[in-house]
């Protein structure tokens, strides 16, 4: 029985097949999904008590080390508030990645397109952020973030579809062009001469500032990324483009044979991720970081390119990830100023919570 024959209108499986089919799973559906959610408990407790000995082996109390994160991180209304900004471009860059996922494509670039769309928006913001008012002064530095983040992208889909240039190995190389013009632009043309000799560009005027939301740390930044990942998951799972690109992704010959666009639909993907990312780099600037600077994304692409694949490329879940990693990250500043450890050994934390899902995928497939 071939599996068209389950699913085409009037087609009956042989009586064994049909017999078969309509065995329940031992110990029913609640067992089997209880057991799938305690084996990958178990899996993160694992996870944890590994970091645990990492941390361990660097001469540090493992227990004092997990209470700094919390409390660096979730146990204070301001850890919440930074972890939550932080997120912003995080999850925006994470769905840079999940986009062109679904076609396929690996975007490496997620922190190469935060920082143009960084940049973008500082040219705008600093050239006629004091000269109009503050709402359309945001739109500017958003339509110029998101093209940024396009074209930067863009690149990279066009060697893809017409060179068969990996996009992979592109979107990674264009991270350090990107970062060339940045430092390029706060060293010599943009940079401000009230700074103190520290490269950086002029600070964004007020108007172009992204407002605060009830007096909080909060700004507007994160109603806008809410937004945009709404659009998002609308986009991938309810339009027309969204089913072609999972066509293009999931059987590139079936697509070609029924006859879709797949370079377009192939660079239309890259170019969406690119934007989503460049108007990442500009919420970042605009409500957070207020002027151009070295390391203004802090590795964020490459974290929100993790957070993407343990999200498996679902929007919702994909932002989820974005967040708690956004939370972990930004923890490393209290292991540093409490136990002396260097900040990044978060990272290790990062790729473990990554991997875990991935050999419990193979342990699966072992035992199936």
């Amino acid at each position: 029985m071939s599996i068209f024959s389950t699913l085409l209108p009037g087609s009956k499986p042989t009586e064994d097949l049909e017999g078969a089919a309509q065995l329940p799973e031992i110990g029913g559906p609640s067992a089997s999904k209880l057991k799938k959610t305690t084996v990958t408990l178990g899996a993160y407790v694992g996870v944890f008590a590994l970091f645990g000995v990492i941390v361990r082996l660097a001469g540090a109390n493992p227990f004092g080390v997990f209470g700094a994160m919390l409390r660096a991180s979730v146990l204070n209304g301001g850890s919440v508030e930074q972890a939550l900004l932080t997120a912003i471009p995080i999850s925006l860059a994470a769905l840079a990645v999940a986009v062109p996922a679904r076609a396929g494509l690996v975007n490496v670039g997620g922190e190469g397109q935060l920082i143009m769309g960084a940049v973008a928006a500082t040219g705008i913001g600093v050239a006629v952020g004091a000269l109009v008012p503050g709402p359309i002064a945001w739109i500017l530095m958003a339509v110029g973030g998101a093209a940024a983040g396009a074209t930067w992208a863009g690149i990279s889909a066009l060697l893809r579809t017409y060179l068969d240039a990996s996009e992979a190995v592109t979107t990674l190389l264009m991270n350090f062009v990107a970062n060339d013009v940045m430092l390029y632009l706060i060293y010599q043309p943009w940079r401000d001469k009230l700074s103190s000799g520290q490269p950086q560009s002029a600070p964004l005027a007020h108007s172009a500032q992204l407002p605060a939301l009830f007096g909080s740390q909060l700004n507007i930044g994160i109603l806008a990324a809410a937004g945009l990942a709404a659009t998002t998951w609308y986009l991938l799972r309810k339009s027309h483009w969204g089913f072609a690109l999972r066509i293009v992704g999931g059987n590139p010959e079936a697509a070609r044979r029924a006859g879709l666009p797949i370079k377009r639909l192939l660079i239309s993907s890259m170019l969406v991720g690119g934007a989503l990312a460049g108007l990442g780099g500009m919420l970042n600037l605009a409500g957070l970081e207020l002027q151009l600077r070295p390391g203004i994304t802090a590795t964020f692409g490459y974290v929100a390119f993790l957070a993407s694949w343990l999200g498996r490329h679902d929007p919702i879940k994909v932002v989820l990830a974005a967040v708690a990693f956004s939370a972990i990250t930004l923890s490393g500043n209290g292991i540093q100023l409490g136990y002396g450890l260097d900040g990044s050994i978060v990272d290790v934390l990062l790729a473990l919570i990554v991997v875990a899902p991935l050999a419990l995928s193979k342990t699966r497939k072992a035992w199936s």
